[in-house]
């Protein structure tokens, strides 16, 4: 449960620190009433369908990618995981588009950076990986962090069966 309580506090983390960050957002026709900027929407693991990765671009998508728990002999037991965390944006103009990645990644950085905990429990680690692909996709942009994570390991319940 503990990389799953941490995916839901990241999730509110980031909706709060990128909410004042407008993003392009594809419109369909030219109706002067429709939204052509907004926020990312946040997701976890994955985007509902297939068709997604396009059509609700900007987005932010928290994945799990690892765990692991350790002890060495006479230490306390650690556990961590691995979260990655992906930007998607849309852009006519390919600067823009790649520099609105880097942008929201650095956002998500430097306040991951500055909190150094998340939910109370959750303790960022170093490093932080985080790249803007250079392949040519445009008019949606790519990057993506690799975030990692010490999380509170589970206590084992012991019970004594001689009573």
């Amino acid at each position: 449960m503990t990389a799953i309580n941490l995916l839901e506090c990241l999730e509110e983390f980031v909706k709060e620190k990128t909410a004042d960050i407008k993003l392009q957002v594809k419109v369909r026709n030219l109706n002067p009433q429709e939204m052509k900027e907004r926020a990312a929407d946040v997701y976890k693991m994955r985007l509902p369908k297939k068709e997604d990765q396009t059509e609700k671009v900007p987005y932010i998508l928290l994945q799990f990618l690892t765990g692991k728990d350790d002890k060495e002999n006479g230490e306390p037991q650690e556990s961590d995981c691995k979260i990655r965390i992906v930007v998607a944006t849309y852009s006519e103009d390919g600067g823009e588009g790649s520099f609105d990645v880097l942008n929201v990644l650095l956002r998500i950085r430097s306040e991951l950076e500055k909190a150094g905990v998340v939910g109370e429990r959750f303790v960022l680690q170093y490093p932080l990986e985080y790249i803007v692909y250079p392949d040519s996709t445009q008019p949606y942009y790519l990057g993506e962090m690799i975030t990692n994570w010490s999380i509170p390991t589970m206590e084992r319940e012991v019970t004594d069966i001689w009573q």
